[in-house]
Formats: structure tokens, sequence, C-alpha cells
């Protein structure tokens, strides 16, 4: 990437020089600034050093430091100019080349020259699937921008638009690999600065939108793509382009491919104990909607970390609760806990959290109140999901709470579990039958094609439990489409 610095022979300008570009121009010597006040010689240098390794004809510097109107001793200026820069720097600082002047800085000394460089090697790891270095390099590159370079050289200002174009798609570039890490949540202050700095480019604003939804906050996406589409129709009176609107389609349908699997860190294990969905699963779209509002890790927002599903047997609650966890693993990057509390006692399914952690077995506690301690020191600083399934009571739960903020517990139980409600703060969602429309739908797709009398009768018998109704389905299967005998 440095190539074009050796194909012209010449000796390197004094290694102790340092050009920092980007933010207000200075030049450096051995860490201390040089005073370099005219106006046009700092124009003429800045020209000199963008094109390091390359002649820059006295023309194009004419240009730069008069922007079309210079005078006619334009030419002899120059000549002056040149002559004070090389008693500030050196004299083999600028090179006299036909039909104009170069400068040959090394290699390390130009903050734009770095920038570039540690861009072209966030690439090359991206292309090695390292997105954790690229961002690293991304965010080193960015870091060495100070503010807005040559506000007041107009010679220069297509140079200008050129780096501040490469300092935006950095950025994209940066935010992108972020949310693909499962960093949404941190990178949305940062992307609506940049959407209110750059309205009109539409891959912030998609980044953005695809940020709020997997934060889960789609009400925000959505409104953002409105916002963006009444901007642009304000504006300049266009739609917003194809990208964004293909993404605005794929969230209004909740597309699973929008929510991509965590990366897990290096050196953490990462527990994937879900069970698999209930299927067919209908229904439920307001349920869903209140976990996605109560449940979404958010450091901004003070959440209760723990939400009871309460309600009869067979109402639905595991099912919910394992359909909204599968959806939302990737706000959970760190795992994804689960335990039926009808079937082990807590400090057996703390004994089975911690290992599932990467707790050695050697070093499991044997003290309760231990392995309570330890599995909170475990999951401090973690950002999981557990599933807790049919509890008796609250007793059986506190134990196996995690200790992180970010960390979020659903628990199924037929049990209201009051106590827990008021001493943690828990928020309780009552599970309710299915509506008419949802039993009907999860009858049809249970039974097929059936007298649609069967089908009533089957609806009339389960009274939208989900659980009835599909136990007289499987009845009504194996007796050839009789139903003599109700669950009941």
């Amino acid at each position: 990437m440095w190539k074009f610095l050796d194909t012209c022979a010449g000796p390197m300008m004094d290694e102790g020089l340092r050009f920092r570009l980007l933010g207000p121009m200075q030049v450096l010597r051995d860490g201390a600034e040089l005073q370099i006040c005219a106006s046009r010689e700092l124009a003429i240098l800045a020209s000199l050093v963008l094109n390091a390794g390359r002649v820059v004809s006295v023309d194009r510097l004419i240009e730069t430091v008069w922007a079309g109107s210079a005078p006619r001793s334009a030419r002899r200026q120059i000549a002056i100019c040149v002559s004070r820069l090389r008693r500030i720097l050196g004299a083999g600082a600028i090179e006299t080349s036909s039909p104009g002047y170069l400068i040959r800085p090394a290699p390390d000394s130009v903050d734009w020259l770095q920038f570039r460089a540690l861009v072209a090697r966030s690439r090359s790891e991206v292309a090695g699937k390292n997105r954790e270095e690229a961002v690293r390099l991304l965010r080193e590159a960015l870091a060495l921008w100070r503010g807005n370079p040559f506000e007041d050289i107009r010679g220069l200002r297509y140079d200008v638009a050129r780096m501040e174009e490469s300092r935006l798609e950095a950025a994209e570039a940066c935010l992108e690999l972020e949310i693909e890490l499962g960093q949404h949540h941190q990178v949305i202050p940062e992307l609506l600065a940049l959407v209110a700095e750059h309205p009109f480019r539409e891959r912030v604003r998609a980044l953005l939108m695809l940020a709020h939804y997997r934060a889960g906050r789609r009400a925000d996406a959505l409104r953002t793509y409105q916002e963006t589409r009444r901007y642009l129709r304000d504006q300049i009176g266009l739609e917003p382009g194809p990208a964004l609107r293909h993404l605005h389609e794929q969230i209004l349908r909740d597309e699973s491919s929008l929510m991509r699997q965590p990366v897990p860190r290096a050196g953490m294990v990462v527990p994937s104990q879900l069970p698999p969905r209930v299927v067919p699963f209908v229904g439920r779209g307001e349920e869903m909607a209140a976990l996605d509002a109560v449940l979404r890790p958010d450091p901004e927002v003070a959440l209760p970390g723990t939400t009871v599903l309460s309600g009869p047997v067979g109402v639905g609650k595991t099912a919910l609760a394992l359909q909204w966890a599968h959806d939302r693993a990737d706000w959970f990057p760190d795992g994804h806990l689960f335990a039926d509390l009808d079937e082990a006692e807590p400090p057996v399914v703390l004994d089975r959290f911690l290992r599932a952690l990467g707790v050695p077995r050697s070093d499991l506690p044997a003290d309760r109140a231990e392995k309570v301690a330890l599995f909170r020191s475990w999951t401090a600083r973690r950002r999981l999901v557990v599933v807790l399934d049919r509890a008796r009571d609250g007793a059986q739960v506190l134990p196996l709470l995690p200790g992180g903020a970010n960390c979020r517990v659903l628990v199924t139980s037929t049990n209201p579990l009051d106590e827990l409600v008021a001493r943690q703060g828990a928020h309780r969602e009552f599970v309710r039958p299915l509506g008419t429309e949802a039993a009907r739908e999860l009858a049809d797709l249970l039974v097929g094609k059936v007298e649609a009398q069967a089908v009533t009768d089957l609806l009339a018998h389960s009274f939208g439990n989900p659980l009835r109704l599909r136990m007289g389905a499987a009845r009504m299967r194996s007796r050839g489409r009789h139903v003599t005998t109700w669950p009941g």
C-alpha cells in the first residue's frame, strides 16, 4: 500500500516530521508544533502531503491557493511560498520535479495515510472472517480524526469531500460489523448522531433501523423508516432506495434473517439449552410484544429482569416462553439456559447451569449458598436469558436468578408467584386462552381437512386451551376424525 512512495527515487525527509491532516492542519517536529501561519503556504503544503510521493504541478498548486482567481504573479508567489516552507521543514523536504514539486514523508508520518492503511487492513481481516480485529482497526483509524480538515482552503474542497467520504464509509463499515457482533445497543447513539449529521445517507439510516430492530425496538425501526421517507420526499422529492424499502418490508414481516445468530466471544462457553419450539404456534402477538417491551436488554432503561407467565394448565405458557426465547436469542449472545422445575430442585439446576457456563465439575461447591453466589458471579457481566418452566413457588425461583443487569428470566407457573412480584419487582403476564380466530387456526393446522362440524365440536370442548386442542386433535386423527372423549 506504500508502493507509490517508492516509485520516485530520492531521499526521505526528516523522520522527525509528522503531518496531521485529519482536522486543523498541524506540522510537528519531534513532538513540537511548527508555526506555519501563512494560509498560502499551508494550502501548498497540504496539497503536497495529500499527494505524497507524487508530483503536484504548479498549475494545480495555483488552483489550490486561489481557487480560480489567481493573480498574474501566481507562479512566482508559489515559488516564494515553497522557499519559505523549505526553510521551516528543511532544505530537502520539498523537491523540485517538473512540472512542479513533490514531498516524500515517512510512511507513518501522515495521519491520512495511516487512516487509509488501517482501513485497508480492516478489509483484509473481514475477508478472513476476523470481524473483531477489523472493528479494532477501524476504531483506531476513526480515532485519528480530530475535526474537519482544510476548512479554510477552498481549492481542496474536492479532496476534503473524498476524505470525508472515506471517513463515513469506514464509520459505516465499523458500525455494521459491530451490529453483526451483537453490539446493536451500543451503536444506536452513534448512529443517531450520524443520521443527524448526514441525513441523506440511506446506509446509515438502514443501520439504525437494523440496530433498533435487533435491540427489540421494532416501533423505533419502523418510525426511522417513515421519518426517512418523509425527509427524502420533502427535501428532494424521492422515495427511499430499494435497499431501504426491502429492509422496511423485512421488519414488517419480522423475517428471522434479520436476527443473526450470536457470535461467541473468545474463551467463553455459550450454553444453548432451549428445548425446541412448540409447533404449530399461532396468535400471541400481543403477548410477544409485551415480552419484548419488558425483557429487552437496554442499559439506558431500568427494566425488571424477571417476568412471570402465569395461567392454568395447558394454556400455552411454556410454548409462549420458548417461542419468545428462540425469536430473541440474538439479544442474549452469552447464552440461553433452561430448567424444568417440576423435575429438578434448585441445587441440581444450579449445578447444571454452572457446568453449562464452563465451571469444571470439580469446582462446584457443595454448599447451596455458595452455589448461588458462584452462579451470580459467573453471570454478573453476561447477557443471557434463563427460562424456568413449571415453577411451584417463588422459593424455587430465587436461587436461580442470575446476577447480571443485562440477564433476563422467564418463569412459567400456574401460581401467580405474588411473592416474587412483590419482593423482586418481577413483571407478570397472565396468559389467557386463545381467541376464537387463533384457536380455529390452530385446530385447522392440527387436524387438516376434516368435517366442519368436527372442528366446531373440537373448538367448543377446548375453550381456547391449546393443550386441549392438541389432545383433541390427536384423538381425532387416531380415531378416524370422530371424537368420543374430550380431554378435560
